[in-house]
């Protein structure tokens, strides 16, 4: 494991010798546009695994994604060779369709002090809740970023993100019946308290989330990553390209039904990932990801 080769994955040219926050959120941004989001592994007869071995070899040598146990593994291992103080954290994500947080422990996240202040890096959730800079934790303070705007709340020691959300402007609106367009306001993305946490603790999760029946990554097929400007996502056969503040504080966001035969190659094309084995797309699940 060598920190240039994972510099060269993420294409990141820039200066790493002085560990503050400007540095930080460059890593994590060109993390975040390099390494897509996904669990394509579960949908081609692969595991996923939580050695930081193996999820360097998928990640920066096979040029693969990953979901936020692998993604937010490998940051942490850059992130403490660079000289930053990483502390694991878990969290519960909210589930909109049944209005409630996990029952367990299901996300990994990081926190990092810099200069006497804590900050969230989280570049394992995807989607449009996708954060592009570090947060720092604190309670209350609107903090906006591109995808709009972020916030911690705070109650009895339990951290809660949420993200006020744009109106979405969808062109091909009959692509969209998954969408809840306008109704959604302010969307709860997850809590979670400021214990540290052991990579061994999310081993049963991990292999929870990839075997449920009704888990959300055995019920979809998911690759997603952040552009410059926006994200691109591949759910199922569902392609879904968003451009943030397209215009008069709305998203654009553009879908396109793929066929079969278009799958490999829109990977290759959009998400620069070319599988080892033959992908089976699903899309069985109600729940919106965005």
């Amino acid at each position: 494991m060598d920190i240039k080769e994972y510099f060269a994955r993420i294409s990141y040219q820039g200066s790493y010798d002085k560990p503050d926050l400007d540095t930080l959120t460059a890593i994590f941004q060109h993390h975040i546009r390099a390494v897509p989001f996904e669990n394509l592994s579960i949908h081609c007869g692969e595991r996923v695994e939580l050695d930081l071995g193996p999820v360097y070899h998928k990640i920066v040598r096979k040029n693969r994604g990953g979901w936020c146990m692998e993604n937010n593994h490998l940051l942490s291992w850059a992130l403490k060779t660079l000289g930053y103080n990483v502390t694991l954290l878990g969290a519960k994500v909210y589930v909109p369709e049944d209005d409630m947080y996990a029952d367990e422990i299901d996300h990994l996240l990081l926190k990092v002090v810099l200069q006497g202040k804590s900050y969230i890096v989280d570049g394992g959730f995807g989607m449009s809740y996708q954060l592009w800079q570090p947060m720092e934790l604190a309670a209350g303070k609107d903090q906006p970023q591109t995808p709009g705007i972020f916030r911690f709340l705070e109650e009895d020691g339990i951290w809660y993100l949420e993200k006020v959300k744009r109106k979405q402007y969808i062109p091909n609106q009959s692509d969209a019946t998954s969408h809840n367009v306008d109704k959604e306001v302010c969307r709860r993305i997850y809590l979670f308290t400021l214990q540290p946490r052991d990579i061994e603790e999310f081993r049963p999760r991990n292999l929870h989330l990839q075997t449920a029946p009704g888990s959300l990554f055995v019920t979809k097929s998911i690759c997603s990553l952040q552009t410059t400007k926006g994200i691109r996502a591949l759910v199922g056969w569902k392609l879904t390209e968003m451009t943030y503040n397209y215009k008069d504080n709305m998203d654009l966001v553009e879908i396109r039904i793929l066929t079969d035969e278009e799958i490999e190659k829109t990977l290759k094309e959009k998400f620069n990932i070319t599988l080892d084995k033959k992908l089976v797309p699903i899309n069985t699940s109600k729940l919106s990801l965005f």
